[in-house]
Parts: structure tokens; C-alpha cells; sequence
């Protein structure tokens, strides 16, 4: 699913975000990684368990594009606080590696969607499977989303996974009210799916740095946007007075990483979403995955044969930890600005306010923040 164009991102604005964007400024900017969505909008009325309203989906990461070859996707993980659940990232800590797509749905959803990237893989990779013994462990993250959603119900199915994988592409992707990120709730705004990213120049080369992320947390007061209380000043149509959602960070790269490095670019996810203002409240469930698509090798080479890894040294790493926590921080931004209002299921009836942007403008405005 493609940007309609209906609404600016946060540089189109103006908004004075640092460093040097990729040509669609979202994670699709790193060589080989498509994202797609299915997005189920369904339904009028109070809240019906089973019947909907229908306010979900479930987005798709593959960092390996629809390569039949099984190949290991090198990867760290980091939780600022565990109120949450992302699947396979045991392995992911041990091993140091994943196969397949990275998914993000509703928590509510997370069977029906390991199931569907399960079959997904056992198709799609069918010799490995038919002829080896090997197994999958899918990465799938959630946010809740029972405040706009019928997340009781269990809409999402196995099939709305393969739809999101099968539609996935390249270029410019679709923000705000899609794919996992449709019923999402950010600092009491709409919030929802957004992405950017970074170039960062290593050894003489330019490499990418690129962020997704399904962002349900927050509260208004917390709010901030460059330096700037903007939460303080944007009080109206308030929805709560504690956190009740979470945010999931995917950090996708082209440069050449060993696991440990990859962690502690996930650590950094931390910084990235406390530029908005969080603080990583106790029911958020904060996690972020960092993943590199450099040293590929396919899956019996890795398991048959001694092999070496590029990987960049450490004392490079600060300038992609600062395109890392930029790329977090407008990405959230990206979100909340390209989201629709949205009816409120619990409670009934109030109304979930996209964010205003002349006001976010205005007020970034007076504070020396627009570019």
C-alpha cells in the first residue's frame, strides 16, 4: 500500500527533523526491504465482541524481499520494558539471527499471525522444508489495540498475515491508519504506522539506516516534539490519565553488523521513543528489533561451513546510533501526523483526534523549531 499524498509528513511541514533522509525517507530505503499491509476497517456502531467494530491489521517486514532461498537475517533485540510480547527473539538472543518476515498486528493477534507467516514460510521456502529438518520461530510483535478496536473478537486471521506479506513492495509506504498500526493510539492522539530514515557515511561509503514503527503509547502531557512541550499546549479531547498501549521499533540497515552490534543499536530504540517524551511507562511494552540485511549467506552454507562476517568497528558506531534515535523520533512524528481520527470503542462513543497540524506548525513555529 502506497502514500495517498493526502497528507504531509513532518519535513514537508517544515519541521525541523536532523540529518539526511533515504530517497522515500522510510524504511524502504534499505536495499532489498518491502513493507505491506492488511488493514481491516470494518463495521459502525457500539462495541459488539465478535461483530466488530473492526479497527486492525497486521503490517509486514521482509528484510530478504520473496527470496526463495532461505538466508539468515542478522539481528539484536532490546526491551526498555516488557509489558508486551514480540516471538522468536529467544533465538534471536542466542543465535543472533532470523528467518523470514518480521510481522506487527494487535497482541490479541499474534497466534493467527506466527500461524500465517508459518505457513507463509513453509511455502515459500518449500524445499527446505519438505526435504530438511527445519522449523520456524516467526518474529511477531503487538500493541494493543482495544481502545478503537474489537480486539476481543480475534478478526485478525492467518490469512490477513499472507495478505500483508504477498502485497509487500518497495518505495514510498503508507502511514497512520494501516496494516497492524489501523487501531493505535499515540500520546492520546491517533497514532499508528510510520517510518524514516537516515543516510549515515561510513569508511567512504553511504549506508542506510531505516525505521518502522507501530507507535500506541504515550500520554499527552509527555508529549515532544523537537525539544518542544507540545502535549502542554495541545490539551482538548484527552482519552486517558494512564498509559495503556505500547510501541513496537523495527531499525532495518544495509551496514555490515555483528549481532552484539545490532543489540546495541536495538538499546537505542530507548533514546529514539524519549525524544517524544516517553518515559517507558509500566504498561507499555517497549521493544525493538535491529536487524542488518549485509553478510548475506544462505541457510546451508551458514549451517555447513566455517564462514567470516563484515562488520564495521565499534568506534564508528556513534554517528549510527545518532541516525538510529533521529530516524525513531520522526518516525513517530510521521505517524500521528498521517493518522484519521477514530471512534472510541471503550470508552463508547468519544472521539480518538488525529493530530492538528497548523497547530502542531504554530507551535513549533513560536518555539524556533520549524526549518
Amino acid at each position: 500500500m502506497h502514500q495517498s499524498g493526502k497528507k504531509s509528513r513532518a519535513r514537508e511541514l517544515g519541521l525541523a527533523f536532523e540529518g539526511q533522509t533515504g530517497d522515500f525517507n522510510a524504511i524502504t530505503d534499505v536495499p532489498g526491504v518491502l513493507v505491506g499491509y492488511s488493514t481491516m476497517i470494518e463495521g459502525d456502531g457500539p462495541l459488539r465482541q465478535g461483530h466488530g467494530p473492526v479497527r486492525t491489521g497486521v503490517t509486514a517486514i521482509l528484510p530478504r524481499g520473496r527470496d526463495k532461498t532461505m538466508k539468515p537475517v542478522w539481528a539484536g533485540f532490546h526491551a526498555l520494558n516488557g509489558n508486551g510480547e514480540v516471538t522468536g527473539v529467544q533465538w534471536i538472543k542466542h543465535a543472533g539471527h532470523f528467518y523470514g518476515p518480521v510481522c506487527i498486528t494487535n497482541t490479541h493477534g499474534v497466534g493467527a499471525v506466527h500461524e500465517g507467516v508459518t505457513s507463509w514460510m513453509i511455502e515459500n521456502y518449500a524445499e527446505d522444508y519438505s526435504e530438511k529438518h527445519v522449523w520456524a520461530l516467526p518474529v511477531v510483535g503487538e500493541t494493543y489495540d482495544g481502545t478503537l478496536n474489537d480486539i476481543n473478537g480475534l478478526h485478525v486471521r492467518p490469512h490477513h498475515a499472507r495478505t500483508a506479506i504477498e502485497t509487500a513492495g518497495s518505495g514510498p509506504i503508507a502511514e497512520g491508519n494501516v496494516g497492524g498500526g489501523t487501531g493505535m493510539v499515540a500520546y492520546e492522539f491517533k497514532g499508528g504506522t510510520g517510518t524514516a530514515s537516515q543516510i549515515v557515511r561510513l569508511g567512504g561509503k553511504d549506508y542506510t539506516v531505516g525505521v518502522l514503527v507501530q507507535a500506541n503509547h504515550g500520554l499527552r502531557d509527555w508529549f515532544t516534539v523537537l525539544g518542544v512541550p507540545v502535549g502542554r499546549h495541545l490539551t482538548a479531547d484527552r482519552l486517558r490519565s494512564t498509559e495503556q498501549g505500547s510501541i513496537i521499533v523495527v531499525i532495518a540497515t544495509d551496514i555490515p553488523m555483528l549481532p552484539h552490534q545490532l543489540e546495541r543499536v536495538a538499546q537505542r530504540g530507548s533514546i529514539g521513543i524519549g525524544r517524544n517524551g516517553t518515559p517507558g511507562g509500566n504498561n507499555s511494552g517497549d521493544m525493538f528489533l535491529a536487524f542488518s540485511t549485509a553478510n548475506e549467506i544462505t541457510r546451508d552454507d551458514f549451517i555447513n561451513a566455517p564462514r567470516g562476517m563484515d562488520c564495521m568497528p565499534d568506534e564508528w558506531f556513534d554517528q549510527v546510533y545518532l541516525a538510529t534515535v533521529r530516524a525513531i523520533d520522526e518516525a513517530i512524528v510521521n505517524a500521528m501526523l498521517a493518522a484519521e481520527d477514530m471512534e472510541t470503542l471503550k470508552p463508547e462513543g468519544k472521539i480518538c483526534r488525529a493530530i492538528d497540524p497548523a497547530a502542531l506548525v504554530e507551535i513549533l513555529a513560536r518555539y524556533g523549531r520549524m526549518a
